[in-house]
């Protein structure tokens, strides 16, 4: 196979190399921070920014959205979006 981003320096504005799906929980961390998250199906997102000391809620994301934050926790309480994907 060839992967013309082989020899690319990783960075949040390169293509996501690695792909998990996300069980939102309360007090579980990701082992990897994304670089975004894929939305199957619309609602509000409670997240941990990778730099954050709080939680923020995103409203109403679009079903089929990509949100272009960097992450390190989803949380079940408050978020009704499904079916995510984290971009690594």
């Amino acid at each position: 196979m060839e992967d013309p981003f082989l020899n690319t320096v990783d960075s949040p504005m390169t293509p996501a190399g690695t792909c998990f799906s996300i069980t939102p929980h309360d007090t579980v961390e990701f082992e990897r921070a994304t670089k975004a998250i894929y939305i199957g199906t619309g609602g509000d997102l409670v997240l941990r920014p990778v730099n954050g000391t709080a939680d923020v809620t995103f409203r109403n994301l679009p079903a089929g959205f990509i949100l272009d934050v960097r992450v390190r926790a989803i949380r079940v309480t408050g978020t009704t979006a499904a079916d995510l994907v984290g971009l690594a």
